[in-house]
């Protein structure tokens, strides 16, 4: 598939700077376009990258027309650039299938009439699944689970029993929902498991990560409200409630029992501990560890966590602790000296008075 830069730039309803002739078969980000392809550049940065760039032509900013590459001007970059993708290559399309005679649906299962089953799911007893909700091969479902419309699961993710999924949610393959809380007693001298009696509820448009993990509540749900977004490899432990739009990066830890407002958001490998409360809108950096409440809005960095301004001002004293040290030993080095040619004078005067003394005597 091919297109002239003309073609394209009526695609995006760009602005054509250079040759309109000019024939495209591809696109690829900038550091490895080739010949025929179009790149783009959204920031000034990149054109630092120009002098090895290989591409026939750029999507660029408005205004922005970096050296000679024929270029194609729009305001969004980003958005102009997935069009020109896209139609190179297209996303494919999964044909219906309806339900596999290789799944294993139970009689007691409500399926809606267009529902995917794909080979090798397992749907257990009671379990409700909504209209045009796409279960892909390997998924496990137990009993009494409710998927709403419009939801897709991907392979292998396991839900276990009477956990709920929202409309329109995504549940990446390996992902699992509903396990046991790691909650224990401690009695007559072993670990005792404390009671699953919750489970897990997802609200609408959630999406669930890769290899990502929520477990099920104690005696009510682990809740994850309307909107949250959870990155792959995320730990939600049990009783936990989160709410709506929230932000969940990498590795993100939660430990049981908290929760948090709407519009937080959590950067990779942030670990929070149990029974907190994150407020509205608050943002928590990279690798933050969360040992207490956070108020709404705040920006917290660090280990412990505390405010982003509080935590880069001991940053930057950490910093210059070398040069604080150097500047200690000399000052060290001064005082030492000054000491000794005290002492030294000291003893002079001393010395002196003596015969002095001797003398008078």
């Amino acid at each position: 598939m091919q297109a002239t830069l003309a073609e394209l730039a009526a695609l995006v309803a760009g602005r054509l700077v250079g040759d309109g002739k000019l024939l495209i078969h591809g696109a690829a980000p900038l550091c490895i376009a080739g010949p025929g392809e179009i790149t783009l550049i959204d920031g000034e940065a990149k054109n630092r990258d120009l002098a090895e760039c290989r591409a026939a032509a750029a999507i660029v900013a408005r205004g922005s027309s970096p050296g000679e590459l024929s270029v194609v001007q729009v305001e969004d970059v980003h958005q102009a650039f997935a069009m020109v993708v896209t139609h190179f290559r297209p996303p494919r399309r999964n044909r219906r299938i309806g339900v596999s005679p290789l799944a294993v649906v139970s009689p007691l299962a409500r399926l809606a009439e267009d529902v995917d089953i794909h080979p090798t799911v397992t749907v257990g007893d009671d379990v409700v699944i909504g209209e045009r909700t796409t279960i892909h091969g390997g998924v496990h479902i137990m009993a009494g689970c409710q998927i709403g419309p419009d939801v897709t699961i991907f392979p292998n993710a396991v839900l276990y029993e009477d956990t709920v999924v929202g409309p329109r949610c995504v549940i990446h393959a390996g992902a699992v929902l509903g396990a046991y809380g790691f909650g224990y007693a401690f009695v007559e001298g072993h670990h005792e498991l404390s009671p699953q009696l919750g489970n897990v509820v997802l609200g609408p448009d959630v999406e669930i990560g890769a290899g990502s993990t929520v477990d099920r509540g104690t005696y009510g749900p682990t809740s994850i409200g309307e909107g949250t977004k959870i990155d792959d490899l995320v730990m939600v432990a049990h009783n936990c409630c989160i709410g709506r739009h929230n932000m969940l990066c990498s590795q993100v830890g939660i430990a049981g029992s908290t929760t948090t407002g709407d519009y937080v958001v959590m950067a990779g490998q942030v670990g929070v501990r149990d029974h907190v409360h994150i407020g509205n809108g608050a943002v928590l950096g990279a690798m933050a560890g969360v040992s207490n409440d956070v108020p709404a809005g705040n920006r917290m960095i660090g280990i412990p966590a505390t405010p982003e301004r509080e935590q880069k001002i001991k940053q930057a004293a950490l910093s210059k602790l070398p040069e604080m040290r150097r500047q200690m030993k000399r000052l060290q080095a001064a005082v030492d000296k000054l000491a000794q040619e005290s002492a030294a004078r000291n003893d002079g005067s001393t010395s002196e008075n003596s015969k002095q003394c001797r003398a008078v005597a």
